[in-house]
Parts: structure tokens; sequence; C-alpha cells
């Protein structure tokens, strides 16, 4: 397929930008988002060498996108196909170290310049590449097509917005999906999204999060934390954003006026922000134990900020109603993965900004799993209804 004006135009200024990529990622590695000893990956240098045979690449975004893609890196892995999965963010590595299957590989993906999409697949030289959900690099893309690598965009989903942002630049959107080799979609709707973008071999063939296994949770660690929270009651806000945060403990610090016993396990989606939740809770007369100093959960925690990567499958063991966060307050917006509760027995609550879950919530929401909530009073509301009635 020609390439679109534009598409030259982005190599152009992302090869003079990529001059300045190393004080790029020096400022992101000073603001906690990058990791010292594997700056050299985010360049396109390979810190592991290419394992012999063939190799499919697989790429996520971040946390979600990683676990929704490790059914499909099992099966492959079964099939004795060599696998390197990246990543773009510290979580989904820690989270990646900790749950890929044995013989599988991590990197974190390069910025999308031309010479670091060159020398990543150079080194790594896939036979095939997955891209997940909408994660569309053009330097990347445009050199896999140059090698005449196959590359499907797997599990793949298009919101309203960006398909509207999307048609503003139609030859950009035909020239970038037409590079695809097929395009595996979440919903019908999706599907269509991409067709009428261009691009060709759509397929519908549903969500991938849905053939995830429950998260994991440590057998000891578990089986302190039951021993700690006891007979009281729970709840659990799972990957809260700003202001979410600082709602759910509003909202606690109400409930506990006539439910002095309850126990609020609040996991922030950035594990920066315990420092500013746990002075928050203070100001509202709660007492808090952050997880990363070890502080345990006794009889007056109020608040067990859990400020730590990878435990979320720990929290859902508890039976406790769920709230999924990025789906209300300020910076709420997209939602988050309500299946992996789900799975494990939870009463799931969300607020209204889940479009990138949307149809997941509907069905959630329909077999009565989950139920939305409008704001913070009405999330109050809710787990009061929820914390009355144990079935």
């Amino acid at each position: 397929m020609p390439e679109a004006p534009l598409w030259g135009g982005y190599r152009v200024a992302t090869a003079l930008l990529e001059r300045g990529a190393p004080a790029f990622l020096r400022w992101r590695l000073r603001h906690g988002k990058e990791d010292a000893a594997r700056l050299p990956e985010r360049l396109g240098h390979a810190a592991l060498s290419r394992p012999t045979g063939p190799l499919v690449w697989l790429h996520g975004a971040s946390v979600g996108e990683a676990l929704a893609l490790l059914p499909l890196i099992e099966r492959l892995r079964t099939a004795e196909l060599a696998v390197l999965l990246t990543t773009g963010t510290l979580s989904s590595a820690a989270v990646m170290a900790v749950r890929l299957p044995a013989g599988a590989l991590h990197q974190f993906v390069p910025l999308d310049g031309p010479a670091a999409a060159r020398r990543f697949l150079d080194h790594w030289r896939p036979d095939l590449v997955l891209f997940a959900e909408s994660e569309l690099w053009p330097n990347l893309l445009g050199a896999a097509r140059q090698r005449g690598i196959p590359v499907a965009l797997v599990n793949a989903r298009m919101s309203t917005r960006s398909f509207g942002r999307w048609r503003r630049v139609p030859a950009l959107a035909r020239s970038l999906l037409g590079s695809l080799t097929t395009v595996l979609a979440q919903s019908e709707a999706d599907a269509e999204r991409y067709r009428g973008l261009g691009a060709a071999a759509v397929l519908t063939v549903g969500n991938l999060k849905y053939d995830a296994a429950p998260p994991p949770a440590d057998p000891d660690a578990l089986r302190i934390l039951r021993a700690a929270v006891g007979e009281r009651s729970v709840w659990v806000a799972a990957s809260t954003q700003p202001g979410e945060d600082l709602a759910c403990l509003a909202v606690h610090a109400a409930l506990k006026a006539h439910r002095p016993d309850l126990l609020l396990v609040l996991v922030p989606r950035h594990v920066g922000r315990a420092t500013a939740i746990e002075a928050e809770a203070a100001r509202l007369g709660l007492a808090a134990a952050v997880r990363s100093r070890m502080e345990p959960v006794t009889a007056t925690t109020d608040v067990h900020v859990a400020d730590t990567m990878g435990e979320l499958g720990l929290f859902y063991r508890l039976g406790a109603p769920v709230f999924m966060g990025k789906s209300l307050g300020p910076e709420g917006g997209g939602g988050q993965n309500p299946i992996e509760p789900a799975n494990l027995g939870n009463a799931v609550l969300h607020g209204p900004a889940i479009g990138n879950f949307r149809d997941v919530y509907a069905g959630l929401d329909a077999a009565g799993g989950a139920r939305p909530v409008a704001d913070a009073a009405a999330l109050s509301t809710a787990l009061e209804a929820l914390l009355n009635d144990p079935q």
C-alpha cells in the first residue's frame, strides 16, 4: 500500500527528535518512569540474545494489555515457539517478571524512532508480530512491513473518540492499517470502526481478557492478611486515580461513622501516591497502614494502602466488594478491567467513565455481577447495600 505523506513526515520528524531521545529518557528516569539499568532497550539495544528458531514478538502498552496476552503467550510456548513480549511501563515489567510463562522473554519497547526501530528488528528478527488492542507505532510498523514480517492487531479495540480522530486523517489511517495482515477485534463495533478506516481482513473474535486466569496470590501472604482482617467488613478500591482515591477515603470515613470495624484496602494505580493518600487519611481521622513499608494491618487500621505491584489477586481473594478505579472523578476515564475480580466472585462497582471496557461492563451489569455508580455519594450508598447483604 502506498505510504501516506503524513507517515513520511512523521518519520522525518521522529528521526530529528531521536537525537534528543537519550536526554528525554534521562528526564523520564528522574521522574521515576524508566529503569536505569534498562534504558538502552528504549533505544532499540537488546539486553538479551535472540533465541534460535521461529520467534513471535508481542507488544502490549502496559499491565492490562500484557495480562490479556498471557493466554496467547502460553499457547505459543506450548507450540515451542520463542516469544518476546515488549511493554512500555515499569509496572508492566514488574508484573511480567512474575507472570510470564517459562521461556518467554521481556524487553521494553523501543521509542518509535526510525533508528531504534531498525536496531530492534535487526536484532530480534521476529517471524510474526502481534500488537495488542490499539498500539500502532508507525516506525515499528513500517520497518516490519519493509522486512516482509506479517503484523496482526490482536484483541483490537477502537473507541468512538479514537475513530473520530482517525477519520480526520483518512490517508494515514488507510496506510497504517493497510500494513496489517489481519485485525482480530474484541467486538463487532470495534471491527466496523477498523473496516471504516480501511483495514482489511478484520474478524470479530472476542476479548482475550476473558481467557486470562485469575490473578495469583502468594498463599502465605493471603493467610497473613486473612488472619489480620479476621471478621471485619472489608471493601477494596482497585487501581484508583488521583481524585478517586481521595473520594474513596471520604466515602470510607462516612461509612465508618456507623460501621466502625470497616476496613478499606486502597490500591492506587500509581504507587507513588501512597504518601498523599496517607496524609489525606490522617486529615480525615483514619489510621493508615502502608504496605510497601510492611506496616501490619491491626484492629485499629482503617485503611490499608496497598502501594505494591502484582498483588491485586491477594486483595480480591478477601471476597469483598470491589470498586474499580479510573472510572470516577476528575482524572477518571476509560475504566479498568473488571474481569479479574469478577472471576474471583467479587461484587464490582464502577463509575460511568468505562469506555475502554464498555462491552465487558455491559455484560456484567446486565447479569448482576457489577453495578454502576454515578458519583461518590452513589458509591457510598451501593457499598452500604452490599455490606449489608453478604450474599
